[in-house]
């Protein structure tokens, strides 16, 4: 029987469009998933956030966000989970509290949806979606904020190019029709939180739909279902099945050494080892994660021919008022000398700073401390070598 989609989403159009056989288990032959722990930390920190705000509509609270209730939300969501791992769990902790503290004042009556689900007419599908949370900023401007725990910020093309704000746009626009303005953001928790914000055109939205429906169509027509490595295979439901990924992390690859004079063939076998070395990267990190456990729980391990134990490493942290001190009485140098050479800030220490400065005022107040800050900050460049995929 030929496949069919009850309806389109998000996850769907995107799981396509990364692999074929992995949309294939997920949705053609609906075989059961394994999250890995990415998507699952996701969904706990998700929880915790919607949770709190259902509280603050529900009540009709105006003011700060209670800190100790969106802690108390987190580990609710993390219990329901089931997950496991002191250092998950602190760091989820800590991205919620920085999220409390960052938000600023918050009005029961600016927050016009939760969790708000909605179809959009998509060719002849209709695609089904969830918007985290959306507020009126103005008296006729909307935001759509969707919460990311991702390790990376998105750059100026992948905003412009979400097809999944652009998704949201479309139900925005449908929801809240008087809106003259949508905003788009991702609040990228691991980052601050950052919000990085983007907009759409009605050509945007217009291209938007027909990509989403040539996607159904193409995935409902498709016979064949390849692999398609990537960076997203590490994290794949389907990983433990997928006969390209246990290949990839065995190291066996199609293809021999290519001629070092044809630079195409060149730069392909680049992008595919690359490929290759990120699922092993990630693969690695994820057995680590296993034995870790195991030691701390239990001892030393001997396995595989390998002994495997927790050794434990100082690390020496000079505090920069005593060290000065000792180093001016010690060296006879100035304070002002020593302090030019020795003092820099953390990063971390100086954006948890702000955001602790920032929490008791207006939103206004950390935009412009940051610029006053980022006035005085040394900037250096060093040459990376870049590569990422061109769009055709």
């Amino acid at each position: 029987m030929a496949f069919r989609h009850e309806h389109l989403s998000y996850s769907r159009l995107s799981k396509w469009e990364q692999c074929p056989l992995a949309f294939r288990f997920a949705y053609v032959d609906r075989l059961p998933g394994e999250p890995a722990l990415p998507l699952r930390f996701g969904r706990v920190v998700h929880a915790a956030l919607e949770r709190l705000f259902r509280d603050v509509v529900a009540e009709e609270r105006t003011g700060r966000l209670d800190e100790a209730r969106a802690l108390e939300a987190y580990r609710a969501a993390w219990d329901e989970e089931g997950l496991v791992g002191a250092a998950a769990f602190a760091e989820g902790h800590a991205l919620v509290r920085a999220f409390v503290r960052a938000e600023g004042e918050v009005d029961h009556r600016d927050v016009l949806a939760i969790e708000q689900e909605f179809r959009l007419p998509v060719g002849r599908f209709e695609l089904l979606g969830y918007l985290d949370r959306v507020d009126r900023v103005g008296e006729d401007v909307v935001e759509v904020l969707d919460y990311k725990t991702n390790r990376a910020l998105f750059d100026g093309d992948e905003l412009a190019a979400s097809l999944q704000m652009s998704l949201y746009a479309l139900a925005a626009r449908a929801l809240w029709p008087w809106a003259r303005e949508v905003r788009l953001t991702f609040v990228m928790l691991r980052h601050g939180p950052l919000r990085q914000t983007t907009t759409r055109t009605d050509a945007d939205l217009e291209a938007a739909l027909a990509y989403a429906e040539a996607l159904g169509e193409a995935s409902e027509r498709a016979t064949e279902h390849p692999p398609r490595l990537g960076p997203n295979c590490a994290h794949c439901d389907h990983r433990r099945r997928c006969p390209a990924y246990a290949e990839a992390l065995a190291g066996r690859r199609p293809g021999a050494m290519v001629d070092p004079g044809d630079l195409e063939a060149v730069a392909r076998e680049r992008e595919e080892v690359a490929r290759v070395a990120k699922l092993a990267s990630s693969r690695k990190a994820e057995l680590e994660g296993l034995l870790r456990a195991h030691v701390k729980a239990h001892g030393d391990l001997t396995a595989g021919g390998v002994r495997y134990a927790l050794v434990p490493v100082r690390h020496l942290r000079h505090p920069l008022g005593p060290t000065l001190t000792v180093l001016e009485r010690m060296t006879g140098l100035a304070r002002d000398a020593l302090l030019e050479r020795l003092g820099a800030v953390d990063k971390d220490a100086l954006d948890a700073l702000v955001a602790e400065a920032a929490a008791s005022r207006d939103k206004s107040f950390s935009h412009l401390l940051r610029a006053e800050l980022d006035a005085t900050a040394e900037s250096r460049i060093t040459p990376r070598f870049w590569a990422k995929p061109v769009t055709p």
